[in-house]
C-alpha cells in the first residue's frame, strides 16, 4: 500500500478552510485531474455524500470514478474514498495554527500496482501519485486563501 503525506500552512482559519474544502462544487478547481462532478440524489455534504467524477488519468485518459465521504469530523477531517478505475483514499486534515491560520495536511493511500506490468511501472505510479497529491494540496491551499481573501501570512489581499 502506498502512502503519501503533505502538510502546509494556510492563511485562513480552520472553519473557512474546511467550509471551502467540503463543498463538492469547488473540487474541480483544486482536486488534480478532476474535470467535472455529477451529483446523484445523495446528501450534499458530510458523511456518506457520494459524487461521480470525470477524471483524466495522467492528464490524458478520461475515466469516471465514484467519490464517497467516508470520514467526516466538522472543522477537522474529510476522508474521501475513490472507487472505480481510480481508487484509494484521500484524507484532508485541518488543524489550527494561530490567529487566522491553519495547517492543511493531505494524505493519500493507494493499493500497490497489480500484475507484471504494474510491478514494472511501480516507480512511475508512485511518482505520478506523489505529483498529483502535491498539486492537489498546493491548489487547495491557494483556493482556500483566495476564498478567504488572505495570502499565506494572513494579510487581507
Amino acid at each position: 500500500m502506498g502512502h503519501i503525506r503533505y502538510a502546509s500552512d494556510v492563511g485562513a482559519p480552520v472553519d473557512a478552510a474546511f467550509a471551502y474544502a467540503e463543498d463538492f462544487q469547488h473540487a474541480p478547481q483544486w482536486m488534480y485531474g478532476v474535470r467535472a462532478i455529477d451529483t446523484p440524489g445523495t446528501p450534499g455534504s458530510g458523511l456518506g455524500a457520494v459524487r461521480t467524477m470525470k477524471v483524466r488519468l495522467l492528464g490524458v485518459i478520461p475515466v469516471r470514478t465514484t467519490c464517497e465521504i467516508t470520514e467526516y469530523r466538522r472543522n477537522a477531517v474529510i476522508g474521501y474514498t475513490l472507487r472505480g478505475r481510480v481508487y484509494g483514499t484521500v484524507t484532508l486534515r485541518f488543524d489550527p495554527l494561530g490567529y487566522e491560520r491553519s495547517v492543511l495536511t493531505c494524505e493519500a493511500d493507494y493499493p500497490p500496482p497489480r500484475g507484471v506490468f504494474g510491478r514494472l511501472c511501480h516507480g512511475l505510479i508512485d511518482a505520478a501519485a506523489k505529483s498529483a497529491l502535491r498539486r492537489t494540496e498546493s491548489r487547495l491551499r491557494r483556493e482556500i486563501e483566495a476564498f478567504h481573501g488572505t495570502d499565506l501570512v494572513g494579510r487581507i489581499a
